[in-house]
């Protein structure tokens, strides 16, 4: 089936100059009118039909936004939609697909994309979607506009997140360093844009960099910047994120990442308030507020060598921490409400209907992921038009907590060992392996929860044997 011609003279030119455009699909797979229609409205579009090639256009050139045909070299493009993110986190990724599917759709927007358009892609959709996307990108900061998760306000109703809130507001806009720390998923972005947008500079800008996703050699030009002919395909100077934020904001997130070499000289830019381009013979000053960001225990990277004491010290000059969300369950009625408004007006459904008792048992689940499995169980809900399966995942694995009978599967004849077995296996799983955590929580040492395990895991070994024999 053909696709419909886009009518051209329905797509505007932006009153900006000519931004660049990357649009990454077979020959043939987006209709030649889908480019006519993105340079009519004055943007440089590249088309290439290559995820490789397509990511070494990224390493070259900057580009304001991207699009992935859902079938790129046989794939569904998705797979290069983790590449692009894990190359330039901030650059926003449209998907197009001719395959009417809610999974897929999910999958995409889970996976980091900005849109997600039907082929035959419409005109107008895709103008207001390429509108929207650019417009956030160059448009002045303020709440809800321009700043990643600044749509998302911090919602809260626990009385000891709003007095850290008050912290935050308190050192927005000056030179000390942020430290926000917490577990994933507990609006830790969030709550960095919200100190951006009370720091009292509506049009400056704000830089995240996700020093997880950037390669290790590519991660101080990338900071830092570099000038021409500082290597070999240095062709011109490039300007690193420091320089970037300006007298803004500077977000970097998953700082535990960054390798120690590179620590070093993070030490020394946040000590000197100044940096030096690759290649460069000059200092160059710096006035941005830097947020460090991380989900890891930081003091125990410390003691294992993987992050730099005074570094440490460095950064954790105000430090602000997220508790998760388990602990804060008066916020789960609030956030559940919000995600139903802002789903429900985004996807243009009907809103859904939460009873006591499910909203009871949503506010007793543990959710692992926080806030961001939260949003995802309620997208999910409204795209369906009905609420999935709750999640069966009551937190029952807490300190001076009796455990959840259903939850363990206790029956009669079950032994001692056997329950303890399951409790302990069950405890990890919740924390994600981490033994120091679950330790914790179960009321029991580090050494005797280390014991247990081994027991298990010779009790199994043993009985695979006999079976052998």
């Amino acid at each position: 089936m053909s696709q419909p011609a886009i009518d051209i003279a329905a797509c505007q030119p932006f009153e900006s100059s000519p931004t660049s455009i990357l649009v990454v699909a077979r020959e043939g797979a987006t209709a030649p009118e889908v480019i006519r229609c993105l340079r009519a409205q004055g943007l440089s579009v590249d088309r290439i039909d290559s995820g490789e090639t397509a990511l070494r256009m990224l390493a070259h050139k900057r580009y304001a936004l991207a699009m992935i045909d859902s079938d790129v070299d046989g794939e569904t493009g998705l797979q290069l939609l983790d590449e692009m993110r894990r190359h330039s986190a901030e650059l926003p990724v449209v998907i197009t697909t001719a395959a009417a599917s809610v999974k897929h759709a999910v999958t995409a927007m889970q996976k980091g994309a900005a849109d997600y358009l039907m082929k035959p892609v419409r005109a107008d959709a895709l103008e207001t979607c390429v509108r929207r996307l650019l417009s956030n990108q160059n448009a002045p900061t303020s709440p809800g506009n321009g700043v990643p998760g600044s749509s998302k306000p911090f919602i809260t109703g626990s009385p000891g997140v709003k007095k850290m809130l008050e912290s935050a507001r308190a050192v927005a806009g000056s030179q000390a360093t942020v430290l926000i720390t917490g577990e994933s998923g507990t609006g830790k972005e969030v709550l960095a844009s919200y100190i951006h947008r009370h720091a009292g500079r509506a049009n400056a800008p704000y830089v995240a960099v996700n020093c997880a996703a950037l390669p290790e050699t590519l991660m101080e030009s990338e900071l830092f910047g570099y000038e021409k002919g500082a290597f070999t395909g240095a062709i011109q100077r490039k300007i690193g994120k420091f320089e970037q934020a300006g007298n803004g904001t500077l977000v970097l997130d998953e700082i535990s990442e960054m390798p120690l070499p590179l620590q070093a000289k993070l030490l020394r830019v946040l000590q000197e308030r100044c940096i030096d381009r690759i290649g460069g013979d000059r200092q160059v000053p710096f006035t941005a507020q830097v947020i460090a960001i991380s989900n890891r225990d930081l003091a125990d990277q410390v003691r294992k060598g993987q992050l730099r004491e005074d570094l440490y010290y460095r950064i954790n000059v105000v430090p602000l921490h997220l508790p998760p969300l388990r602990e804060r369950r008066q916020d789960i009625p609030l956030l559940i409400d919000h995600f139903l408004q802002r789903y429900s007006g985004l996807y243009q459904r009907q809103a859904i209907g939460i009873d006591t008792a499910t909203m009871n048992h949503l506010e007793a689940c543990f959710w692992k992921g926080n806030i961001r499995e939260l949003e995802n169980y309620i997208e999910r809900a409204v795209l369906m038009g009905a609420l999935p399966p709750l999640p069966g995942r009551e937190d029952t694995a807490q300190p001076g907590k009796t455990p959840d009978a259903a939850t363990l599967a206790i029956r009669p004849g079950l032994s001692v060992k056997a329950v303890e077995e399951v409790l302990i296996k069950q405890t990890l799983h919740e924390v994600n392996d981490h033994r120091e955590r679950a330790a914790k929580m179960l009321g029991i040492s580090v050494r005797t929860l280390r014991n247990k395990l081994n027991e298990y895991r010779n009790r199994t070994d043993s009985r695979m044997e006999r079976e052998a024999s």
